[in-house]
């Protein structure tokens, strides 16, 4: 990433620098408390302020909790002290820059200059080949300056065009052809070895050009997010670029993306929320007062008794019934709920799961002896059998065939969670099976992914059976979600 450099106010100014800061972080989705931003305040005031990775590491380390909200806490550094130089420190190896853009050090002059003396004479070739001996020799400073020399070559950044910086990150990565680059590194590795490499050798080398590959994409994506403040201003390219944190992305509308960071962020959530749970059972509220136990230990204060004990409840573990649509945009909803059930099963005293679409299947069996959730869960999706005559969602007929087949085995002690959107295509409802698993199980809940707006409208007839259960709760995200699960346990 380019160097942006850090604050050298002081006083009030660098409060309200920081406090404008963290108003960012808590529009982006980061929960930072008080004691945190009490926290981060401290820690600055005990690093050289000219240091600008030093910085953004103590700020990091007081404000961020969760890995997975990381790149959105860099994304918001970037853009938030992206063009604030005239406000900054310079080290004593800097000089200004043109206006409006960030300090250089000595080497990045030097290497601007290379780059920058006949930048716009060079031919693509000559800019291809100067890059690619940049890479050769990870000289990390001249890469930096021929990224913001390929950016004003290849971009196409036009003043004022509300076009997003994913565009302009492609239209300069795709003339670079990294690809190739990386290829020809290695091809030049070979030549130049004594000897053949070995596949351990091969790997590191690999793995080495990669990461400066890497470096390389984000000096390019940095430089035109820079440009981009600097155009359109940073309260504007804020909100461009804020995206949801993993747990707050809507299940129904996920990219590939945002699913890959949904299912890392699913175990430590399973982690965190049996611990929670845990915790909750075992410190639960007090119950009547143990005249026994207080008696006994009264002894050692002299028969005064000065510590009275109490008969704390032992709840029973709930048993948990899931029945999940998992036809088309739910299926991803069904299947984190599935995946984050099954791994606190042990909160439970039972676990047992429904999948329908138009058919219902248990599929329990997928689950049982599996350490690997996700699979359990691929297995659900690949060979449940759920389809009864053409594979839309029939929630009556899936409902009737449940009722008929395992409504007996429904008790006092089992709470139904019901997953799914209720857009039945305009089939009969059978709402009389919630009704009637009402009256037998402990509580019965239904759990939509689809925002409460949408609800009833359409083929939607989530109010029909809703009216039946104990409650309906929108869980879009995992947020929502685990708010729900820590609830139900």
């Amino acid at each position: 990433m380019s160097d942006v450099a850090v604050p050298a106010t002081s006083g009030r100014p660098m409060l309200e620098l920081l406090e404008g800061f963290i108003r960012e972080l808590r529009e982006a989705g980061l929960p930072v408390s008080l004691t945190e931003n009490l926290d981060a305040m401290e820690a600055v005031k005990h690093i050289p302020l000219e240091d600008r990775a030093a910085f953004k590491y103590a700020l990091g380390a007081t404000l961020v909790k969760n890995d997975a909200h990381w790149r959105a806490f860099e994304t918001v550094f970037e853009v938030y002290f992206s063009l604030r130089g005239r406000q900054y420190r310079l080290r004593p190896d800097e000089k200004e820059g043109p206006e409006g853009e960030a300090p250089q050090s000595a080497e990045m002059a030097g290497a601007g200059q290379l780059a920058g003396a006949g930048g716009e004479a060079l031919s693509p070739e000559e800019l291809a080949e100067m890059l690619y001996q940049a890479l050769l020799h990870g000289d990390d400073a001249l890469v930096r300056a021929l990224a913001r020399q390929a950016v004003t070559r290849y971009a196409g950044m036009e003043p004022g065009r509300p076009v997003g910086g994913t565009y302009y990150l492609y239209r300069t990565l795709r003339n670079l052809d990294l690809d190739n680059v990386l290829e020809r590194l290695m091809e030049q590795t070979r030549r130049d070895a004594p000897q053949p490499l070995t596949a351990l050798e091969e790997r590191l080398e690999r793995d080495e050009f990669e990461a400066r590959l890497d470096r390389l994409r984000k000096e390019v994506e940095a430089e035109i997010r820079r440009r981009l403040v600097a155009d359109r201003g940073v309260e504007a390219m804020a909100k461009t670029l804020r995206k949801p944190l993993p747990e707050d992305v809507d299940f129904m509308h996920a990219s590939r993306e945002e699913m890959a960071n949904l299912r890392k962020a699913i175990y430590p959530l399973t982690r965190k929320l049996a611990a929670r749970l845990a915790r909750k059972r075992k410190h639960g509220r007090r119950g009547p007062l143990d005249f026994r136990d207080t008696m006994r230990h009264s002894l050692s204060y002299g028969g005064v008794p000065a510590e009275p004990k109490f008969k704390y409840p032992r709840p029973a573990k709930p048993e948990i019934f899931v029945i999940a649509d998992i036809s088309g945009s739910v299926a991803a909803f069904a299947r984190f709920t599935l995946q984050l059930v099954y791994a606190i099963s042990n909160q439970f005293s039972k676990v047992r799961a429904f999948v329908f679409i138009d058919g219902i299947d248990e599929v329990t069996r997928f689950f049982e002896g599996t350490d690997d959730i996700g699979e359990a869960v691929h297995r659900v999706n690949t060979e449940a059998d759920v389809v009864w005559v053409d594979g839309h969602s029939d929630y009556g007929h899936a409902f009737e065939v449940f009722w008929n087949r395992w409504g007996r085995e429904i008790g006092p002690k089992t709470t139904v969670m019901i997953l799914g959107d209720a857009r039945n295509n305009y089939h009969a409802s059978q709402a009389w099976v919630i009704k009637e698993m009402r009256k037998k199980a402990r509580h019965v809940y239904w759990l939509n992914p689809e925002p409460r707006a949408y609800w009833n409208t359409g083929d939607s007839i989530v109010g029909e059976y809703g009216i039946h259960t104990d409650g309906t709760f929108e869980c879009r995200n995992l947020r929502q979600l685990e708010r729900f699960v820590e609830n139900l346990a």
